[in-house]
Formats: C-alpha cells, sequence, structure tokens
C-alpha cells in the first residue's frame, strides 16, 4: 500500500481497517467515523470494501498568525477538524511586518519588541484620536513544541513560515541594524500591504537569520521550512549604499538577481541541516536549486514552471483558494476581500495540469489555501472563513478528478454540517443560506428565496415562530402583507443546515439597504472593513472600494420625492498601498472632513444634494421638494464622498430610505487588497463608469484632514 493508503472491510460480523502505516490507519479510522451515524446509541453501517488512497502527499492550509493571533487551544482545535478531513500540512504564518509570534531565545527583542504594535489612529498626529493598547503576543517554544506534537499525533505537519527578505519590518523594528536604512528604526506596522522594509545582505545579517533558524528547526521536526520570498520590494536595496556596495562585491547588479543569492543563501544552509526550503513563486529565478519546493499563488503558472524547471510544487493560487475571500455576498459574511469566492469555486477548482508530461507531474505535491488574518481579527471567523472550503480542498487533494461530483460532494456536506456544530467547529453556511429578495408593490410585499448551492429544502413560517422540518416548503416566490415577520431556513430531511433567516417585509426595512447591499461603484480594492470597537457599534462592517468610496442603490422610485438617511463611521486608512495611494483623488470638501454627495445616473451628473459630514452618527436629506423628478423611477442613485468608507448604517442606527433595490450587486475587488500580490492597476472610477455605465465620473471630494469616513 502507499504511505497514507488503507482499507475499510465492513462485513455483517466484523469491521476490519488494515494499512502500512499509523497515517492510513489513522485514515481508515476516520472514514470509519465519517460512516457511522451521528449521535449517540447503536446504529448501522453498510456492509462495503473500500480501498483508498490520496492523490496528493500536500493537503494543507496556511494559517496567518503574524497579522492576527490565535491561542494554542484554536490552534488544537483546528488540527483536529484538519485532521478529520484528512488535511497534512498546517503551514504556520509566523513573522511579518505587522508582528513576530515565535520565540526565539537568544534574540528576546524579537518578542518584547516586535511582537507588538499600536493600532492606527484615525487621522492625523495633530488631531488624531488616542490609539488603542498595543496589540501582539507570541507563542513560546514550550507552547510551539506542544503543538507540533499534538499535531504528529493527529498526522499533521507544521511547516513553519519566517518570512525573508521582504515582510520584515517587525524583526527590523527590534533589530534595526538588519535592515537597508539609515533612518531611525521603524514601528511594527499597523498598516495592510506591500511594505519595503528588507533585510541586508551583510555577513551580520545572514548570521542572525541562521541563528535564527537554528532555533526554528529545533523546533519544527518536519522536513520543509517556509522562508517567503515573496512582495521583496527592492527600493530600498536601490536606495542602500551598505547594499550598492555588497552587491559590487558580489558581482551582481541586478536587485532581483540580489534575492537570487539570498535565497541561495539560505537554501544551502537549510539542506546542510537537513531541511528543504519552500518559497513563494517569486523565488523561482535562474539558478534556484531543485531542491527548494516552489509554492504557486501567482495563480498555476508558478507551478507549471517549477515543475517544467525540475523544482518541486504546490498549487495554492490566488483567488481561489484564499480564504481571506468572502464566500457569498449575503451580509453575514466576516470582514475580508469582497471577491466571493464560493464553496463551489473552491470545489471546481482543477489542480490537474494536462500540459506537463508524465514526470513533471511527479512534482507537483499537492494544494493549499491559505487563511490571511489582516482583517479576521477571531478565532471564530478564521473558523468561518476555512470551513467548510477547507473540505473542499481536502477532497481535491485526496480525490481524483473522475471521482469528484459536486451534487454528490454538497449533500454529504450538508450531512456533515451537524457534526460541524456538535463538535464545536463555527463552518460557515454560506453555501445554504437563505437569500431573500424583497420588493414592494400595491400594498404587498414579494419575497423571493433562494440559497447558493441549490442544495435542500427551504422551509419558512410568517407567524414569528422558527421553521421546521414540518414548516411549509418553498416552492415559488411568496406574496405576503407589508409587516409580515418572516423566518426561513434550509433542510435536509430533518436537519436544519442553515441558520434562520429572519425579515419583516414593512416599507422601512426593504427600503434599507447596508453598504454589503449597496453596489461598489469600482473595481478598486473591495474590502469589508470593521471600525475599531471605540468608533461604532459592535457588529458594524463596511463594504467599499478604499481607492474610491462610492456606492451605488440601484432602482429608486424619485417620482414623488425621497428622503436619504445615512449613518458614518471612521476608519483608519491604515493601507501600504505605494504609489497607488496618489491615484485616490483629494479635494475641495466643504467641510474639514469631507462632503457626502448624491447624483443620480451617472458618475458625471451633478449632485442632486451634497451634505457635509460631521461627526455625528447619521446624516439625513431631503432629495427634493416632494414635486419629484419626471421619469426617475427605477434609476440609480450615486452616494460618494472624501474619504476611504462609507456606509448605509445598520438598522439600529440610521437608514438609508427609497422604493426598492431589484438585484444583488457584482463583487469586485483586488486579490488581497492588502497584500498585494499580484497587484494590477486599480482602475479609476473614469473608466468604470464609462466601460459599465456609458458615463463619465463623478469627482470625489476629500477634506483637508485625512480622516476616513464611511
Amino acid at each position: 500500500m502507499a504511505p497514507e493508503a488503507y482499507e475499510l472491510a465492513i462485513t455483517p460480523r466484523h469491521i476490519t481497517v488494515s494499512a502500512t502505516t499509523g497515517a492510513g490507519l489513522f485514515y481508515g479510522a476516520i472514514t470509519l467515523w465519517e460512516l457511522l451515524p451521528t449521535g449517540q446509541g447503536a446504529g448501522e453501517v453498510p456492509a462495503q470494501l473500500i480501498r483508498d488512497a490520496p492523490v496528493f502527499s500536500w493537503r494543507g492550509l496556511m494559517l496567518d498568525s503574524a497579522r492576527h493571533m490565535q491561542s494554542p487551544a484554536y490552534i488544537r482545535s483546528m488540527i483536529d477538524w484538519m485532521a478529520w478531513h484528512k488535511l497534512n500540512v498546517l503551514q504556520w504564518h509566523l513573522t511579518d511586518d505587522q508582528g513576530w509570534r515565535i520565540e526565539i531565545r537568544r534574540y528576546p527583542l524579537l518578542t518584547s519588541i516586535g511582537a507588538w504594535r499600536r493600532p492606527p489612529t484615525l487621522g492625523p498626529a495633530s488631531n488624531a484620536a488616542p490609539a488603542e493598547a498595543p496589540y501582539g503576543g507570541y507563542y513560546t517554544q514550550r507552547e510551539i513544541r506542544d503543538l507540533v506534537a499534538y499535531a504528529a499525533f493527529r498526522h499533521v505537519t507544521i511547516v513553519p513560515e519566517i518570512d525573508m527578505p521582504g515582510h520584515a519590518q517587525a524583526a527590523i523594528a527590534a533589530y534595526p541594524e538588519l535592515g537597508s536604512t539609515d533612518g531611525p528604526p521603524p514601528p511594527v506596522s499597523a498598516r495592510w500591504g506591500v511594505h519595503t522594509y528588507l533585510y541586508n545582505l551583510e555577513p551580520r545579517t545572514f548570521a542572525f537569520i541562521e541563528n535564527v533558524l537554528r532555533e526554528v528547526i529545533e523546533l519544527f521536526p518536519g522536513r520543509y521550512l517556509h522562508v517567503g520570498g515573496d512582495e521583496a520590494v527592492k527600493d530600498q536595496w536601490r536606495a542602500s549604499a551598505l547594499v550598492q556596495a555588497r552587491a559590487k562585491l558580489l558581482g551582481i547588479s541586478d536587485p532581483e538577481a540580489l534575492q537570487g543569492y539570498f535565497t541561495a543563501q539560505i537554501g544551502r544552509f537549510l539542506a546542510a541541516h537537513g531541511r528543504r526550503l519552500v518559497g513563494w513563486d517569486e523565488i523561482l529565478r535562474p539558478g534556484l536549486s531543485t531542491d527548494a519546493v516552489v509554492m504557486s499563488w501567482h495563480g498555476t503558472s508558478g507551478a507549471h514552471a517549477a515543475a517544467v524547471a525540475g523544482n518541486d510544487t504546490i498549487l495554492a493560487p490566488w483567488p481561489t483558494l484564499y480564504f481571506d475571500n468572502r464566500q457569498s455576498a449575503l451580509p453575514s459574511e466576516p470582514p475580508g476581500r469582497t471577491r466571493v469566492i464560493s464553496l463551489e469555486d473552491v470545489y471546481r477548482f482543477d489542480p490537474l495540469d494536462a500540459s506537463l508530461s508524465e514526470t513533471q507531474r511527479h512534482h507537483v505535491l499537492g494544494v493549499q489555501a491559505n487563511i490571511w488574518t489582516e482583517h479576521i481579527r477571531t478565532e471564530a471567523r478564521v473558523d468561518w472563513m476555512a470551513l467548510p472550503r477547507a473540505a473542499a480542498v481536502a477532497e481535491l487533494g485526496w480525490s481524483p478528478a473522475q471521482r469528484r461530483q459536486w451534487p454528490d460532494f454538497v449533500g454529504r456536506l450538508a450531512a456533515f454540517m451537524p457534526r460541524y456544530r456538535a463538535l464545536g467547529a463555527h463552518a460557515a453556511d454560506s453555501a445554504f443560506a437563505i437569500d431573500a429578495r424583497i420588493s414592494a408593490s400595491s400594498g404587498q410585499a414579494l419575497v423571493t428565496l433562494a440559497n447558493q448551492s441549490g442544495f435542500g429544502e427551504i422551509r419558512y413560517t410568517i407567524d414569528g415562530q422558527e421553521p421546521t422540518p414540518g414548516s411549509p416548503a418553498y416552492a415559488a416566490p411568496l406574496d405576503l402583507a407589508l409587516g409580515t415577520e418572516l423566518r426561513a431556513a434550509t433542510f435536509l430531511g430533518q436537519e436544519r443546515v442553515s441558520e434562520v433567516l429572519s425579515r419583516r417585509t414593512d416599507l422601512q426595512s426593504i427600503a434599507h439597504r447596508s453598504s454589503r447591499e449597496l453596489e461598489l461603484c469600482s473595481d478598486g480594492v473591495g474590502l469589508l472593513l470593521e471600525p475599531q470597537p471605540s468608533a461604532a457599534p459592535p457588529g458594524t462592517i463596511v463594504a467599499l472600494d478604499i481607492m474610491n468610496p462610492c456606492w451605488i442603490y440601484r432602482d429608486v422610485d424619485l417620482d414623488h420625492g425621497a428622503q436619504l438617511t445615512a449613518a458614518v463611521v471612521p476608519l483608519p486608512f491604515n493601507f501600504e498601498i505605494g504609489a497607488d495611494a496618489q491615484k485616490i483623488p483629494v479635494g475641495d470638501a466643504r467641510s474639514a472632513i469631507g462632503d457626502l454627495e448624491i447624483r443620480v445616473d451617472s458618475c458625471s451628473a451633478a449632485p442632486i444634494a451634497t451634505v457635509p459630514l460631521t461627526a455625528s452618527t447619521a446624516l439625513g436629506v431631503k432629495l427634493d421638494d416632494g414635486s419629484g423628478y419626471p421619469g426617475t423611477n427605477g434609476r440609480l442613485v450615486r452616494a460618494s464622498r472624501g474619504g476611504a468608507g462609507s456606509r448605509v448604517r445598520r438598522p439600529h442606527a440610521g437608514r438609508w430610505r427609497g422604493d426598492r433595490s431589484g438585484r444583488r450587486p457584482p463583487e469586485r475587488s483586488l486579490r488581497r487588497g492588502d497584500r498585494h500580490r499580484g497587484r494590477r492597476e486599480p482602475r479609476g472610477l473614469d473608466s468604470q463608469c464609462r466601460r459599465d455605465r456609458g458615463a463619465g465620473a463623478r469627482r470625489h471630494r476629500y477634506g483637508a484632514a485625512r480622516r476616513t469616513w464611511i
């Protein structure tokens, strides 16, 4: 048998699991557990013979603990549910610009300084709101050893990631002599994006890195060690007299080739200590040792190039396997990217590259999904963003293409959802959650219900009671009286597999739109952001394009006038986006904070209302004197302001008021708005409006203070 293969034989008298390794026996037992009925008491398992083995040896997830940290107890729970899914690699992202999370005893400042950051403030330093307490922490070596042993017992290998030469600002904040600038040491960053701080190339810096890696190797006995290698912006290397002098001694004039030299030095050190270097696909350049493993995140092209070059490779492509993208367009989704990567999108990803030869295909070790946590503050949200999409990754890594069928998978997953709940995993119900579209006409509310997967039965009530398996089944759009309280959920037989949706059909609720229900005007850097706890009520989440704070409310009836009420909340603009920051319009706002502008139909139309923003929680504007705008029924209303955020306030604090919006906005964004790997140029509003709507751009108006509002 292959190393992880097993045989499961179930007869009327016996159940036998056979394998040649402990991993095989473990996975056979997991399969038996999956076959057993849920709940307590006796049950039956059909007699059968299963012979099973994985397609790929690397079936992984990456957890970012540098941006936001998780407790050791949570990581144990994550290892548990990885093992249920036969996922066998946890890449642990432990260092970055925003924090150093691993205890290195030889260099204590890495954790006393590098593990802590000050949260961003609101506005410029001259009038900034007080910062919150420092954020941070780190894992002790004892905690790490315990986690590594815990994972190994469940046949999960933890692969540490220690970023270099870029994503090193936290380390340079602790030990400035490691950097490439002569100025004062930088702080540990509280900004998301691509930073410019790189390690220099001096012998003492390599000695530091090697000493760090010696301690890392002692903690992680696995064969692989990830060194990052991505997004190393060379500006500081080009400007540094120290780096340029070293480059001249080395006879290397190309800054990109300098990174190749850096990677080769670290690779030789790791090889001498029995480890294999793993890096993101930026390490793939001439001269890379064939012993190095290339992790392809720029789509699948990096994996293809690596396999052709004779390097082992792992598929971890953006955007499909980047789990900071939300799973649906529903308002229940937590902060992250506005791009939707659904469960089905993940499941239908094909890791097989038919253009590779048989020999080259053997270099493809497997697949991995990445959980970047810039905007994932809590452990429950990590679960939500990962599950159940991790189940789809597990099946991609285990089962051959001919055995993967979406309808079969989603049916099995629906049956598994109660187990997630019973075992304490906060799995997303996005594939089964109810999407309700409600419009008002002739004194009635027309309600259409659906879910993303199209699986299961939707059952509903209109009497204020929770739906049950015996409640009416939804079969066609519902005509309900205005003011009805509708509740609905998806069921599989007797099991409820989604949360209960509760909606009222009164006119005010029908007209209300949160920023997550409005359409963004442009395709720049689309994010779902959470204000600082002191700035907004709990649960406030804002959808916006940080390059262009502009929103569209479609199909609004303005024939008889309308009153619009919006709520605002401050957001820090803590994004490291380089020269792209100059593309954000800043202009002639009438107030110090900025203006909210409302236009109809066109980005270039003159505003029909302009409201100065204030520090109050809500703004109201009557769009006309009551005579209406003839012929404007069902047209677009565009709201925008000068700042990096806006939303329509949540129900307890304000409303947009209009008639209705007939369709859900499309989802757009860059891949990872913070770590701009593969960054494409954000489209300006002018080109976006012309392309989508045949209109020119509306101009933003920014206040003098660089304070971001929604």
